[in-house]
């Protein structure tokens, strides 16, 4: 049994946070709005902190999911945030998506207060997060992982280390580049055979079976064949992980044409008024 804070209770954090409680550890939750942490107190049982830094102190580890660069300095470096309150030899583990380079300089900044970190962006939305069946992918030392793959397990269906410090997050940008391009390529087939006059059943069933098939072909063609697009990862949070990888890939020099092109594309939903909506909303772009 771990004592742990979790800071960003979010759609994601919230139910990982509930899973570790659920394994025996000790949790105490901090969330920028209050009644969310509140929230998942009454659900949950654990307890709530006025600040990063409150939640932290005395911690063994301590895990983050919050929204963007800006957001995880605050709640680690800022004035209230955690690392000052944490021990040496004390864990943290970061699961927002966020830039290579801040993944880094918390393990730099971490590293020189004797604090064990890890980036480790998660894959799975909102119901590999409340399943227990997130994939993890993580960078870090291979000290900082053994301390944070048994907490994980509590969440996670598969814990990947890939290597360094930011290993993590350049990781997660490969499987956003991977997944931009098979929703957009899953949305041309699919409004392809609505204008054909198909059925698109049988169409899924024919097609699904074979080469064509993917995650988002399986889980999301009958509901994009019927314009529902209310749940599921939102075009917002896409454009910012496209962002990010926009940003390395100019900075690593790799060549990422379509993952560019489709990222304009979901600006244009974002326009249309579907920010909120899930990715495979790309097909609303289409004309019929």
């Amino acid at each position: 049994m771990s004592n742990i804070a979790f800071i960003g209770t979010g759609v994601m954090g919230a139910p990982m946070a509930g899973h570790l409680v659920a394994a025996g550890h000790i949790v105490t939750v901090y969330n920028r709005s209050r009644a969310k942490a509140d929230a998942w107190a009454a659900r949950y049982g654990g307890a709530v902190a006025a600040t990063p830094a409150e939640a932290a102190g005395g911690k063994d580890a301590v895990f983050t999911c919050v929204g963007n660069d800006d957001d995880l300095a605050e709640v680690t470096l800022g004035g209230d945030g955690a690392f000052a309150a944490m021990a040496p030899g004390a864990l943290f583990v970061d699961h927002t998506t966020v830039s290579a380079k801040i993944a880094r300089r918390l393990a730099e900044e971490g590293g020189s207060r004797g604090l064990l970190v890890v980036d480790a962006p998660v894959s799975g939305g909102q119901a590999g997060a409340e399943n227990g069946k997130l994939s993890i992918m993580c960078g870090g030392t291979a000290e900082a992982m053994a301390r944070a793959e048994p907490l994980m397990q509590a969440y996670a269906l598969r814990i990947v280390h890939i290597g360094e410090a930011g290993a993590g997050q350049t990781t997660k940008m490969v499987n956003q580049i991977a997944i931009a391009g098979v929703v957009q390529g899953v949305a041309e087939a699919l409004r392809f055979a609505q204008i054909a006059g198909l059925d698109t059943d049988k169409v899924f069933e024919a097609v699904s079976g074979g080469a064509a098939s993917s995650w988002q072909m399986v889980n999301r063609w009958k509901t994009m064949s019927e314009d529902k697009f209310d749940f599921g990862f939102a075009v917002d949070w896409m454009r910012k992980d496209l962002g990010l990888t926009l940003d390395e890939a100019r900075r690593n020099g790799a060549a990422v044409p379509l993952t560019a092109l489709v990222d304009q594309f979901y600006a244009d939903v974002q326009k249309m008024g579907g920010g909120r909506d899930d990715t495979s909303s790309l097909i609303r772009r289409l004309p019929r």
